[in-house]
């Protein structure tokens, strides 16, 4: 039995993984133009009244948070394909779901994801950790499922199928 909770996995394909790894490199590599960036802005003078200063170190803010952000991401993420569930919802999985208690609501057809994997994705992608996500996973087709929405409005979907996502 795995004391895994699958809602917190973050599933990557390979294409994915691939492409952060990339970003990550030249984030790092770009670490001393940055830093020399700043330097050269600090030698122009007045520090409160150097605009270009104070723009080279909110830049220099910015892609640090997204190295550690990378780095958490790619040190915690199982690449390759989500296990898989004939017709239970859950990461990795593409799900159609339609909106509303009729059968008439809205359909939506979207991957439970990575935001990461929204680039290759080719479809609308939601987080496992979301709302939506949460109340989908461990869902079977035919299952109508409640949620909160960001605003406090209380949602209801229904899983009409779900397929492995297959990048």
């Amino acid at each position: 039995m795995s004391t895994t909770d699958d809602a917190t996995v973050t599933w990557l394909t390979q294409e994915a993984h691939d492409r952060l790894s990339r970003e990550l490199d030249e984030l790092i590599a770009n670490r001393a133009a940055v830093a020399k960036e700043i330097n050269d802005r600090r030698e122009e003078g007045d520090l409160k009244e150097n605009g270009g200063y104070h723009a080279a170190k909110e830049e220099q803010g910015r892609q640090e948070l997204r190295i550690l952000q990378l780095q958490a991401l790619l040190r915690e993420a199982t690449v390759g394909n989500a296990p898989v569930s004939a017709g239970v919802a859950g990461p990795g999985m593409v799900v159609e779901v339609r909106f509303g208690d009729s059968s008439g609501g809205d359909v939506e057809t979207f991957l439970i994801g990575s935001r990461e994997e929204t680039e290759t994705a080719g479809v609308q992608v939601y987080s496992a950790a979301s709302p939506l996500g949460k109340a989908l996973t461990g869902a079977r087709e035919g299952d109508t499922v409640s949620y909160d929405t960001p605003t406090g409005k209380t949602m209801k979907v229904t899983l009409v199928s779900t397929k492995p996502f297959t990048g």
